[in-house]
């Protein structure tokens, strides 16, 4: 632990606990010259580039007592390509849901979508014009199980339909979780998904709003609507502020780690909701 005075979003030592084998394996692999000579501790990274997640600040920003904002960011960049980040969040999505009664193979899946404006470091063949929400930015394209957890996320332009990003949604679900066969969406999703998910074996279903006035939450589909209100808790998601597509999925990747692990060591605010008498993950 860190000699300095703690930021709230630094890790405790139950959640560092929960992920140190992932990064003690990944230290273990690294070797050749030069590598014994890093001395970086993994923990205040991880601190690091949860400061950024929660904080929304750029990275050069970083206070002075974290280690250099241009090795955090490497480190960050590092964990993306080389599939750490997404080892870190698997972990935490399979013990969350065994901690909910749940085997670690979902079976169903909600896809929904949100467009999100950009920062001007993000190049403009990176963006495009979501016409019905007037929105010129990305969109994240999000799959999550019956819990709210990600299953798969893909960033594109906001300009991309909901249902093209829907297909390769289903790829990436029936790829990665071949046990899924059931999956909901609302009404902006095209039949072509259907006929898609049928090709993969999975039965896609359409959510259809309540004729009712006012704001009713869908069957089904409310859990992926909480799952982007947890993202906006990390205020680096309020916008898209990453020149790389694939850097944005990692951030919503540590956003969702985050809140996991305060949920896993009941660090997380209590709710006072329940549903089906099981207890509602809470950020």
């Amino acid at each position: 632990m860190s000699d300095r005075r703690p930021y709230r979003s630094d890790v405790s030592d139950a959640r560092w606990a929960l992920i140190e084998p992932v990064f003690t394996e990944w230290r273990a692999r690294r070797t050749g010259p030069g590598t014994a000579a890093r001395v970086h501790d993994l923990r205040e990274i991880v601190n690091a580039i949860l400061y950024v997640n929660r904080t929304g600040i750029p990275w050069e920003y970083l206070p002075h007592d974290f280690p250099p904002y241009k090795t955090v960011y490497d480190y960050y960049a590092k964990w993306e390509a080389d599939g750490t980040t997404q080892r870190v969040y698997d972990l935490l999505r399979d013990r969350t849901r065994r901690a909910q009664g749940r085997t670690a193979a979902p079976s169903a899946a909600v896809l929904d979508a949100q467009s999100v404006k950009t920062s001007s470091n993000v190049a403009e063949s990176d963006q495009g014009i979501d016409a019905g929400k007037k929105i010129k930015g990305r969109k994240r394209h999000l799959a999550t199980d019956t819990l709210g957890l990600l299953l798969a996320v893909i960033v594109t332009a906001a300009s991309v339909q909901d249902t093209a990003g829907g297909r390769h949604l289903l790829d990436n679900v029936a790829s990665s979780h071949p046990q899924v066969a059931k999956v909901w969406v609302d009404g902006g999703y095209q039949s072509s998904v259907i006929n898609h998910g049928a090709r993969l074996g999975i039965d896609v279903e359409v959510v259809k709003r309540p004729s009712m006035a006012g704001f009713q939450p869908l069957p089904k589909r409310w859990v992926i609507e909480r799952t982007f209100g947890w993202l906006m808790q990390h205020r680096r998601l309020a916008r898209d502020y990453e020149a790389l597509p694939q850097r944005s999925q990692a951030m919503i990747h540590w956003a969702m780690a985050n809140t996991m692990s305060r949920n896993l060591t009941g660090e997380s605010a209590r709710s006072w909701r329940t549903e089906m008498g099981e207890t509602v993950i809470t950020a």
